[in-house]
């Protein structure tokens, strides 16, 4: 089996990869975020990609979200980690803490989330948008490291670049959202088409504006926060990716069975080979 890493903000290497090899990969929807780092992490096949490029360089709306997670499909990964600094709506989450988050609010408008249309349709089920079985057992073995963790929540996915505004901050809280970031929507749908099982790992950096201290906080601590995220993710990804590489029994791997409604008459050759990667098992 093939895990794949996703990193955001601060995570662009991953410690303790051995054979390491770069590979570009070609999609027919454009190119990826950056070139895939493989190699090997206690024995056990990991592909990354930095999701902003290696130098910090990509918009998060600008993110070419149906090449990353195609090429990932491509390469065989069949599950993913991705990590992501977020921003804490609520008290209780602090900064450092980390987040399992189990459900997605959509504020963007920018994002192409899906790799059908131009001749064939699919409805996938994500009313659980996260691979329950992986964040629970990224869950267990984080406890045991002695890293504050939360298991669950809704993680809001905003447009960005730009932080909130006070109103908008206090309206998401209102409504029990518990993390705030900029990325991992479009990541989750797209995976659930790829039949690729899909994990946030939110590393909060900071309260949102919401926060009476709010004025206190500089970039800097933000910053400082991130770094230290960052060690606890390498971390985790190093304990996690050995219990994660077992054979998967959750209803991620099948995801597309009764999704695809275009009859495969209908369906041309010209699609059948673009998508071929993600439907080619049942087309």
């Amino acid at each position: 089996m093939i895990i794949g890493i996703i990193g955001g903000s601060g995570l662009y290497k991953i410690d303790g990869l051995g054979k390491i090899k770069k590979i570009k990969v070609t999609t027919p929807f454009g190119k990826p975020s950056s070139e895939f780092i493989c190699g090997q992490l206690n024995g056990i096949d990991v592909v990354f990609l930095p999701r902003h490029g290696i130098n910090h360089t990509i918009l998060p709306s600008e993110i070419n979200y149906r090449a990353n997670i195609f090429a990932m499909k491509k390469i065989g990964v069949e599950k993913i980690i991705s990590i992501s600094a977020v921003g804490s709506l609520k008290e209780e989450l602090r900064p450092l803490d980390l987040v399992l988050p189990d459900q997605f609010f959509d504020r963007t408008s920018k994002r192409i989330s899906t790799f059908f249309g131009k001749g064939i349709v699919s409805h996938v089920s994500f009313a659980d948008p996260i691979c329950q079985d992986n964040a629970k057992k990224i869950y267990e073995i984080v406890k045991k490291m002695d890293i504050p963790i939360h298991l669950g929540g809704v993680y809001v996915n905003m447009e960005g670049p730009q932080f909130s505004t006070k109103a908008e901050s206090s309206i998401y809280r209102k409504l029990g959202f518990d993390i705030i970031a900029m990325t991992n929507l479009a990541e989750a749908k797209l995976a659930r088409e790829a039949e690729i099982c899909y994990v946030t790992l939110a590393c909060v950096t900071d309260y949102d504006c919401w926060h009476p201290k709010h004025d206190t906080v500089t970039i800097d601590m933000i910053i400082s926060n991130l770094n230290k995220n960052v060690e606890n993710a390498k971390n985790i990804i190093t304990n996690i990716v050995p219990v994660l590489a077992k054979e998967r029994n959750c209803l991620c791997s099948s995801a597309l069975k009764y999704a695809i409604v275009t009859p495969k008459s209908a369906i041309t050759s010209a699609v059948k080979k673009r998508l071929k990667p993600i439907i080619g098992k049942y087309i």
